[in-house]
C-alpha cells in the first residue's frame, strides 16, 4: 500500500521519482578531510588513515570534483581551508557522526566481553571520562577494566597480553618505542595556581611525576637549557598529587593544556619555558582478539579525532 501511495503522489507531483546514480559524498573522502584538519598535514593525515600522502591528495581531488569547489586555499604556513571547504567540513562532521551512530545501533550492541585498557592516570582523568561514558552508550554489555601505570611499564604489559589495549607518551624522553598509531599530540604548559606567585621562586619548586616520566625529562631540559634553577618539590605517582600541590601555590608542573581549569592555568611562556609536545599512541596486544578489544580501539582513536575537531572548529 505505501509503495502505491508514493507512486501516486509522484505522479501527482510531476512524474515518478528519480533514482538514477548521481554524486554521493563518501564516507572515506569525508573521514580523510577530517584528519587533514585534525593533522594539520596531509602526510601526517595519512598516516592516521592508514594511506600513502599522494592517495590522500587523490582522495581530495576526488572530492573537490564532486561538490564542484575548490576545498582548501594555498597558505603557505600549513592546511587552509576556503569558505566553502569550511561549510563542507561541517557537513562532513555531521555524516560521520550519523554514519557512526548507524552502525553502532546496529551492529555493536551485541557485542560483549571484558576488555583490559592500560592508562597512564593523567589520561585516566582528562580523557577517558568522555571517552568511555561514549562507548557504554554504544557497547553496554562491554565491560572495561582500566589499569593506571607508568607508560614505561605499560609497554610490557601490552606485549605480555597484560592488557588488551594501551594508551601511553612517546617521545625522545620517554624511553617507549613509537610501535603504535599515534592518535593525539598536544602542547604542554606549565601549570600554575590563578594569581598564584611560586613561579617566581628560584630555585622554582616543581611537582612531577617518577623520574620515568617524559614530561619531567622534557620540562627540566627546557629549564636547563634557559638557565633557570629548579627543584623537584613534590613527586607523585599519580595527577591528583601533583594537581594538589600546585592549586595550594606550592609548586608548578608540566601538564596538558586541555587538562586546566578553573584556578589552574598556564604560566605565560615568557616567564616559564613551554616544555614543548607530547604525543599519546595507541597499542594492542598481539595476544588480545574480539570483537569487544577492536572496538574499544576503534572508539578510543575516534575519540581523540573526535576532540581534536572540536577544539580545531
Amino acid at each position: 500500500m505505501a509503495l502505491v501511495d508514493d507512486m501516486a503522489i509522484a505522479e501527482r507531483l510531476g512524474g515518478e521519482r528519480d533514482f538514477s546514480p548521481g554524486p554521493v559524498l563518501e564516507i572515506d573522502l569525508l573521514r580523510t578531510l577530517l584528519a587533514i584538519v585534525s593533522t594539520g598535514s596531509f602526510n601526517r593525515a595519512a598516516r592516521a588513515v592508514f594511506r600513502t600522502p599522494s592517495a590522500v591528495s587523490m582522495q581530495m581531488k576526488k572530492l573537490e570534483d564532486i561538490v564542484g569547489k575548490p576545498i582548501f586555499a594555498k597558505d603557505g604556513r600549513g592546511v587552509a581551508l576556503t569558505g566553502d571547504g569550511e561549510e563542507l567540513l561541517g557537513f562532513a562532521r555531521r555524516m560521520l557522526q550519523l554514519n557512526d551512530e548507524a552502525l553502532a545501533r546496529f551492529r555493536c550492541q551485541s557485542t560483549e566481553g571484558v576488555v583490559r585498557l592500560g592508562t597512564p592516570d593523567d589520561y585516566a582523568t582528562g580523557f577517558l571520562p568522555r571517552i568511555l561514558a561514549r562507548f557504554a552508550a554504544t557497547h553496554p554489555l562491554v565491560q572495561v577494566d582500566v589499569t593506571c601505570k607508568p607508560s614505561s611499564e605499560l609497554v610490557d604489559m601490552v606485549d605480555q597480553g597484560e592488557i588488551d589495549v594501551g594508551l601511553m607518551s612517546v617521545g625522545a624522553t620517554c624511553g617507549v618505542p613509537n610501535t603504535g598509531d599515534i592518535i593525539h599530540r598536544e602542547r604542554l604548559v606549565w601549570a600554575g595556581l590563578r594569581h598564584g606567585q611560586v613561579h617566581t621562586r628560584r630555585p622554582l619548586p616543581i611537582a612531577a611525576s617518577g623520574r620515568s616520566c617524559c614530561w619531567r625529562a622534557m620540562a627540566t631540559e627546557k629549564l636547563d637549557r634557559a638557565g633557570i634553577p629548579y627543584r623537584i618539590a613534590y613527586s607523585s605517582a599519580h595527577y591528583v598529587g601533583q594537581v594538589a600541590a600546585v592549586l595550594a601555590d606550592l609548586a608548578v608542573a608540566p601538564l596538558p593544556k586541555s587538562v586546566l581549569d578553573g584556578d589552574l592555568v598556564a604560566i605565560d611562556d615568557r616567564l616559564l619555558p613551554a616544555p614543548g609536545y607530547y604525543e599519546i599512541q595507541i597499542r594492542t596486544s598481539p595476544l588480545a582478539s574480539g570483537a569487544a578489544v577492536e572496538a574499544l580501539a576503534n572508539h578510543i582513536r575516534q575519540s581523540f579525532e573526535a576532540e581534536a575537531l572540536a577544539s580545531a572548529a
